[in-house]
């Protein structure tokens, strides 16, 4: 048929076997376009795209399950686009790390060759080095994800007044301030403002991921503000007291193992008259895309701890009340209305549950379902129920 292949032509053209053609389309990873009266499987030239994304997230260490939710969508609109764009940074990363590799190989081997004595230590950090290959690989899905849940927001919030732009309202930035933020992410609070930032406010971004620091440098490369960069773990901050005038957590706290001793630090390095602003979520958020699972599946849980409960609305004014003499609640009144199954099926997979194990070979028939629901309205209304907690000393 003009403008398709069969299996072994496809196979060819690729440079790849058959049999891995037709072990992607066992997996659900690369079904055919369609299939001929005769029962011939057939593809097309924007398959090759699937292909190469395969490939090249195979090559960087992700699973089959893994890829498998991460291509689910590339059917939608625009998806060569933004799967070539997500495989650069992440083939950016793998550079990083095979140079890093490469350096600390070089000076061992330099040490071996001038020593008649080994350094053993030195021989324990490339272990080390080499080993962060799995740790780089939960960052990219990390990064992922919180791409995919920032989109998600972004793209079908109802309050044209974005989450950070009104989040970054509530700052109140002067001049000369010293701004402290932990867990960046990936910079976007700084990103989505950069046009309202004053020119002479020094602003630390700080994350516990290295690989997320790393991202909010390259996101914020171009914008010339007076960013620092730090990766540390936010229970014990290696800063002097009294030192920030603005501290911020955004959706941070009830991530926290320790969250007294983080707060008590948090307190600790802030001025007297200095302001901590920590965003969360309430019971009631996107408690709609929980019920959709749940319908589906009663078995998908898509968190196992309600993080609200760590750390949430409804509780956090008490637990600030003990290291801050003011707290004010402060709520974000917006809600989604979301008209693709895509990036609703991408938001969902991004959570932290169990629901690869219960939608891994069904996932055609969840967008299906997800379609379905969408056809009375249009669209699905998810609520949100987000808002801010400012605290004074």
């Amino acid at each position: 048929m003009e403008g398709y292949y069969t299996s072994g032509e496809f196979a060819k053209k690729a440079n790849v076997s058959i049999r891995t053609i037709r072990y992607y389309d066992k997996q659900g990873l690369l079904k055919p376009a369609k299939t001929s009266d005769a029962g011939y499987r057939l593809y097309t030239d924007s398959d090759f795209a699937k292909l190469q994304k395969i490939l090249s997230l195979k090559y960087l260490g992700f699973s089959l399950d893994e890829i498998r939710s991460i291509t689910v969508t590339d059917d939608d609109n625009d998806y060569v686009k933004e799967s070539l764009e997500l495989q650069i940074g992440l083939i950016r990363k793998r550079m990083e790390h095979l140079q890093l590799v490469e350096q600390t190989l070089q000076e061992t081997s330099k040490l071996v060759e001038e020593n008649p004595v080994i350094d053993w230590n030195k021989i324990l950090q490339l272990i080390h080095i080499t080993n962060m290959e799995k740790s780089l690989v939960e960052q990219y899905k990390n990064s992922v994800n919180i791409n995919i849940r920032i989109d998600l927001h972004r793209k079908y919030t109802k309050n044209p007044d974005g989450w950070f732009q009104w989040l970054y309202s509530l700052l109140n930035l002067q001049k000369n301030q010293k701004v402290l933020e932990l867990g960046c992410g990936n910079g976007e609070l700084w990103r989505a403002n950069r046009e309202r930032i004053p020119e002479d406010v020094d602003i630390c971004l700080t994350d516990v991921s290295e690989g997320m620091v790393k991202d909010a440098k390259t996101n914020l490369s171009g914008i010339k503000r007076n960013f620092t960069y730090s990766v540390f773990d936010c229970h014990k901050i290696p800063m002097d007291t009294d030192t920030f005038d603005c501290i911020t957590a955004n959706h941070v706290l009830f991530y926290l193992k320790d969250l007294d001793s983080a707060l008590s630090e948090v307190a600790r390095v802030m001025k007297s008259d200095g302001i901590f602003c920590c965003s969360t979520y309430g019971q009631e958020h996107m408690k709609e895309i929980s019920q959709l699972v749940k319908e589906f599946d009663s078995r998908i849980v898509l968190s196992q701890v309600n993080l609200y409960d760590v750390f949430g609305l409804e509780n956090g004014r008490e637990i600030l009340e003990q290291y801050f003499d003011q707290v004010e609640e402060v709520r974000y009144e917006d809600h989604l209305e979301v008209n693709e199954a895509g990036p609703l099926m991408e938001y969902i997979l991004s959570c932290h549950g169990n629901q690869h194990e219960y939608l891994n070979d069904r996932y055609d028939e969840f967008k299906g379902f997800l379609e379905k629901k969408m056809e009375k309205k249009g669209f699905i209304s998810i609520t949100k129920q987000a808002g801010a907690f400012l605290c004074r000393k």
